[in-house]
């Protein structure tokens, strides 16, 4: 299997402590872009719909590590962007932009 190209572009409001955010997705393979504020890349050697899943969950949880207010994502695999997330508060998930839902 070859390895998917990740990169993953955060919007984040009220982020309480970039430094912990970073080191623990440094931890999870991802690299901050150089020059780039919240711009990662990582590569995947597993499927489309793993890679995604992981995206979603490692966010997620250096998200809330870190402590933050409001947070999406967009990424993109081998190139290809996927749908916009944006953090539920309630459901406590990374869930589909309301757009991408219509």
């Amino acid at each position: 299997m070859e390895n998917i190209e990740v990169l993953v572009l955060l919007d984040v409001s009220g982020l309480e402590d970039e430094e912990k955010l970073n080191k623990f997705l440094k931890r999870k393979s991802f690299k901050v872009v150089e020059g780039e504020k919240n711009v990662y890349t990582s590569t995947s050697t597993t499927t489309l719909v793993t890679t995604k899943a992981f995206i979603l969950q490692m966010f997620k949880e250096g998200l809330e590590k870190a402590g933050f207010s409001d947070a999406n994502l967009i990424f993109l695999l081998n190139e290809t962007p996927y749908p916009a997330y944006y953090y539920d508060k309630i459901t406590k998930e990374f869930e589909l932009s309301k757009e991408e839902n219509q």
